[in-house]
């Protein structure tokens, strides 16, 4: 076993609001370092937040900030992603902002270096790019005409840009995959190499022009380094690699797993190793692609509004308690249906009923039997202990075998089978009645409450990495000195003391009321939601009565963007060309640039009253209104543009 483990997580989009989906994989690397830290590894468990891209720069816009200040906020602030780590008692040992110093200088250095080994070349982009995701595809990789990943549309994108020779690298990473373990599990593989190495890899747009948030080029001013070149080298220059923050790249390089969702995959199991082959560095031993919790049969996304707040429940029932449900509900590798109703039934199931009321009962009995101490001159019985000390003795190596492999799912599972078989111990040997004559059964009774001390002092230790809090407590509870809370100890039998002193303490999970707690988190769930929205205000209706045939002669029409650009000398206006479908342009102007950039509007389509007289604003000639929506969000006036679905064609009426 390595005396040394480095393990990531992806580093966050902190543009998104950050849900139970984000909270599943990062619990699971903290659980994961903290095993590896309780077996005696010197770990380096890395996070962060990946914080440039034109995404960051169009939400900062939006909310009427610099980039800096907007990603600031979300990591920095009240219920930002430091603050989510802290209550989810997550152990990392650096956090990484691509915003730092000394990253944005080390990118610097691995593109330039990338681009004197001649893997990096200047080009042309045209093609298909997806927003949100950040990501460039190619026609044939697209999906009903949207993007893969996200099911969002894409943009047509063509500029100036540098390209990484990824096809250069298709045959060793072709090899990579198929003839080595890196990539796992194994069903990834196959959908690498079917979706992306089959069919040929494309060279790799690495820069844009288009957008500013983002690290220069300091070779070629106007370029900004494509994220995913800048947001990958995380995993080495949060070690020190071209930079002089840190020195622990030669001790913790290459990394023994990363962490991530399976819809970056591609990017850490294809350009991220092609990366390091330009730069000549080792490959990371293994890239690790989970699934993803699932909300109503579908992945949890913001966009779509299915997002569950990992706020609400840990505060709720607990960080241990959201820990515990996220990994041992769902296979790590596959995809998992998240419910409220899951949750609930897990924490009373295993927690409450299991786990709970067997420490509860156990160390109930020794303080009502034996006023908390139990007395020396023990009597076993191998008939009746032998299955539950075998079981218990013999934890550890399954544990084990199943933490290796990723699968905690495995390794909770078999904690929980020596669990219910010390309950079930319980019942065989019946104490309370082993209690009715002490002088006989005495040392009998005293030797069942040892061995189902001992069964639980074991279990903690090996639950530890997963609710760490609880275990704290069922230690102090049976009496567990130090030495006995460590791995070492868990393989051996007998560690508590015989004479153990026990202290009984509150549950350590209350029972649900299931029907009782799903109207309540609904309840707190639609008050959180109303919360998080912005203080908005909205004009009150009209109450003067339009009559319909002067409603009909206004003539709404579907109109689409050819061109926008800003009036000179106007802080507002802004000049469209419109295709209206009658073949000639008309202009309109729209007191819409406070929230608007022209690029961004370029092909969407809108809503214009086209039979307006035309009138004239800044010297220029406006033929017509674009349709907006209008309120205020904390006292400031706020416009959004309405826009159509862009299958509607130009001229299209609406009625």
């Amino acid at each position: 076993m390595s005396e040394k483990f480095y393990i990531t997580t992806p580093i966050y989009y902190p543009s998104d609001k950050l849900h139970i989906g984000h909270t599943y994989c990062t619990v699971a690397t903290d659980t994961m370092a903290r095993y590896k830290r309780m077996q005696g590894c010197e770990v380096m468990f890395l996070t962060g937040t990946d914080e440039h891209g034109q995404k960051i720069e169009d939400k900062a816009r939006e909310a009427g900030v610099t980039p800096q200040q907007f990603v600031d906020n979300i990591v920095e602030g009240p219920k930002g992603v430091k603050d989510l780590w802290k209550l989810m008692n997550v152990s990392y040992d650096r956090f990484i902002r691509t915003t730092d110093d000394y990253h944005v200088a080390a990118i610097q250095k691995i593109f330039r270096q990338m681009y004197d080994k001649g893997d990096i070349y200047k080009g042309t982009y045209k093609g298909k790019y997806c927003t949100p995701c950040e990501s460039f595809w190619t026609e044939s990789q697209l999906v009903d005409g949207k993007c893969p990943d996200c099911g969002r549309p894409v943009v047509d994108a063509e500029e100036e840009a540098y390209f990484f020779k990824l096809s250069k690298y298709s045959d060793r990473i072709r090899d990579l995959l198929e003839n080595t373990d890196f990539l796992q599990p194994r069903s990834r593989v196959n959908e690498m190499i079917h979706n992306f190495i089959d069919p040929g890899l494309e060279d790799l747009c690495v820069s844009r022009t288009s957008f500013q948030w983002g690290i220069p080029v300091d070779f070629d001013p106007g370029h900004v380094v494509y994220v995913w070149i800048d947001a990958l080298s995380n995993y080495i220059t949060a070690l020190g690699f071209q930079n002089g923050r840190y020195d622990d790249y030669a001790k913790f390089w290459p990394a023994d797993v990363h962490f991530v969702g399976k819809e970056i995959v591609r990017f850490h199991s294809i350009i991220w190793p092609a990366m390091l082959m330009s730069l000549d560095q080792p490959l990371p031993k293994h890239v690790y692609g989970h699934g993803w919790l699932l909300l109503d049969g579908g992945k949890m996304s913001k966009s779509k509004g299915n997002v569950v707040d990992p706020y609400l429940l840990a505060q709720r029932y607990s960080a241990d308690a959201l820990r515990f449900f996220l990994l041992r509900s769902f296979p790590f590798g596959s995809d998992g249906n998240f419910s409220n109703e899951l949750l609930i039934q897990t924490i009373n199931t295993d927690l409450a009923n299991d786990l709970g009321n067997l420490v509860s009962r156990t160390t109930a009995m020794a303080e009502k039997y034996f006023a908390g101490t139990l007395p020396a001159g023990q009597r076993a019985d191998e008939a009746l202990d032998g299955e539950l000390t075998a079981l218990a003795s013999g934890l550890r190596d399954k544990y084990e075998e199943a933490m290796e492999r990723y699968q905690f799912q495995d390794a909770l599972s078999a904690v929980f089978q020596v669990i219910g078989r010390a309950n079930k111990y319980i019942d065989e040997n019946a104490p309370w009645a082993l209690a009715k004559d002490m002088d006989a059964n005495g040392p009998r009774l005293a030797r069942v409450l040892y061995n189902l001390l001992e069964t639980i002092r074991i279990s903690a230790v090996l639950l530890t990495p997963f609710i760490p809090d609880t275990c704290a407590k069922i230690f102090d509870q049976v009496g567990a000195c130090e030495g006995c809370r460590t791995w070492d100890s868990a393989k051996v039998w007998g560690s508590l003391s015989a004479a153990v002193t026990v202290k009984k303490g509150e549950n350590l999970f209350p029972r649900i009321d299931m029907e009782k707690e799903l109207a309540e988190l609904e309840e707190a769930e639609a008050a959180a939601k109303k919360a998080a929205l912005p203080a908005v205000e909205i004009e009150p209706a009209v109450e003067e009565p339009v009559d319909f045939d002067t409603f009909c002669k206004s003539d709404f029409r579907a109109v689409k963007v050819k061109a926008c650009e800003a009036v000179k000398k106007s802080e507002k206006l802004l000049k469209f060309t419109l295709d209206d479908g009658t073949g000639t342009d008309r202009q309109i102007l729209s007191g819409i640039h406070k929230f608007y950039e022209p690029e961004d509007l370029v092909g969407k389509t809108l809503v214009a009253i086209v039979n307006l007289p035309p009138r004239k604003m800044m010297g220029q000639v406006s033929s017509g209104m674009l349709l907006s929506a209008v309120h205020k969000e904390h006292g400031e006036e706020k416009l959004n543009l309405i826009m159509v679905d862009d299958a509607i064609p130009a001229g299209a009426k609406l009625c």
